[in-house]
C-alpha cells in the first residue's frame, strides 16, 4: 500500500496548493485555465483511444457499463458524497463535485494505475511513485481551475487502488497488453466526455460510465474477440 499512500499525499499536497492558488486568481485567468484543461482532457482522451485494440469490445463496454451507471445513478451517489463533503466541511465551492469527479476519474483510468496498483501489491511501488509525482502536479493544475474538491478525490483514489493492491494476487494473471489497450481506449473516450464537459458543451454523465472500465477486462478476460 506505500505506493497508494504516497500517491494519496501527492494529490493532497498538490490539490491545496492549487486551491490556495486559486483564492488569489482574478476570475478570467479562472476561466482560461479551466478552458485549457478541458482541452487538454480532449487531447489526452485521443492519445488513450489511439491504444484501442479492439473497437467492439470498447463499444459494448460503454454501453452495458453505462446502462448499469444510470441504473445504479453513481453520478448522484458522487453528489451526494460531495454534498455531505461540503456540508460536514463548511465547504461553499460550487465547483466541488466537477473538482472531485474529474480528479478521480483522471487519476484512476490509465495504465499506470492497474499495473502499479498490482506491483504495488508485490512489494514494489515505483510505477505508483512515478505516477504521483505526476498526479501531485496535476492536481495542481486541477485544483487552481476547480477548487477544494480535487483534494477530497484522494478518498476514492485511496478505495480504488488499495482496493487494486489488495486484490494483487487475483489480478496479476489476468493482466495482459490486449486488456491494458482497451481498458486504456475505453477510459479515453470517458476522458473525452470529462473534456465536454469541463468545456461547457455538454454535461455528460461521465460517471455513470465507469462499470465501464470493468467490464472491459472481464470481456477480455473471457476471450470476447470480436476483430
Amino acid at each position: 500500500m506505500l505506493g497508494t499512500l504516497i500517491n494519496v499525499i501527492t494529490v493532497i499536497t498538490g490539490g491545496l496548493v492549487g486551491t490556495l492558488f486559486r483564492k488569489n486568481l482574478p476570475e478570467r485567468f479562472k476561466k482560461i485555465v479551466f478552458e485549457a484543461i478541458g482541452l487538454a482532457t480532449l487531447g489526452l482522451g485521443i492519445i488513450m483511444i489511439l491504444k484501442m485494440n479492439d473497437p467492439v469490445i470498447v463499444i459494448i463496454s460503454l454501453v452495458v457499463g453505462s446502462l448499469i451507471g444510470e441504473i445504479a445513478n453513481i453520478e448522484k451517489g458522487i453528489d451526494s458524497f460531495s454534498e455531505l463533503m461540503k456540508s460536514k466541511f463548511k465547504i461553499s465551492d460550487e465547483r466541488f463535485s466537477e473538482g472531485l469527479v474529474t480528479a478521480f476519474i483522471t487519476f484512476c483510468i490509465g495504465p499506470m494505475t492497474i499495473l502499479g496498483s498490482i506491483q504495488d501489491g508485490f512489494g514494489d511501488p515505483s510505477i505508483l511513485i512515478t505516477k504521483s509525482i505526476l498526479d501531485g502536479f496535476t492536481a495542481t493544475f486541477y485544483a487552481s481551475a476547480m477548487g477544494i474538491g480535487v483534494v477530497f478525490s484522494s478518498v476514492l483514489l485511496l478505495i480504488y487502488q488499495g482496493g487494486l493492491t489488495m486484490f494483487a494476487g487475483f489480478l496479476k494473471p489476468m493482466i495482459s497488453d490486449y486488456m491494458l489497450q482497451n481498458f486504456t481506449a475505453t477510459g479515453g473516450i470517458i476522458m473525452l466526455g470529462i473534456g465536454i464537459r469541463l468545456l461547457e458543451i455538454k454535461r455528460v454523465r461521465v460517471a455513470n460510465m465507469l462499470p465501464a472500465l470493468i467490464i472491459t477486462p472481464i470481456l477480455v478476460a473471457f476471450n470476447f474477440k470480436f476483430l
